[in-house]
């Protein structure tokens, strides 16, 4: 692991070492910018309060407080737990125009967010359950 001089706390694997030490599901979502089908991933229906984590680095995305359930069968959530949490990019991939989110301490494939969410932000973080792991309230990382 080396950290990016210009990004104090980004964390640099090679894809050998991220194959190595995730499991493949998470690998394939995360690190390949893979999409588990609607309705089969963990966290989709889940109602345990508590913070999703990247399941690649660790760092706290989303906290369940901002969590809905949005019918599309992806856990979804109307905002970060923080500002600079996740990051987002232009994706046009399979001839569509949208917006993808990632971690921003290592950059893993994390879902896309869209503009039809609920107030306060109007903002639907679609994200894949194989890239987070919930931490539940009370418990210890």
């Amino acid at each position: 692991m080396t950290n990016d001089d210009t990004k104090p706390g980004k964390i640099l694997k090679t894809d050998a070492e991220w194959k190595a030490t995730l499991p493949p599901e998470v690998y394939r979502i995360a690190r390949k910018q893979g999409t588990e089908p609607a309705f089969t991933g963990p966290y989709h229906a889940e109602k345990k309060p508590g913070v999703y984590r990247c399941a690649c680095c660790g760092q706290e995305l989303f906290d369940s407080k901002t969590k809905f359930d949005s019918g599309t069968g992806w856990p979804s959530f109307w905002a970060p737990v923080a500002e600079g949490a996740v990051e987002a990019k232009p994706d046009y991939a399979h001839g569509m125009m949208r917006t993808e989110v990632l971690c921003s301490r290592c950059d893993a494939h994390l879902g896309h967010v869209f503009d039809d969410g609920p107030r306060p932000t109007g903002q639907r973080y679609c994200m894949n359950g194989w890239a987070l792991k919930l931490e539940p309230r009370g418990d210890k990382k």
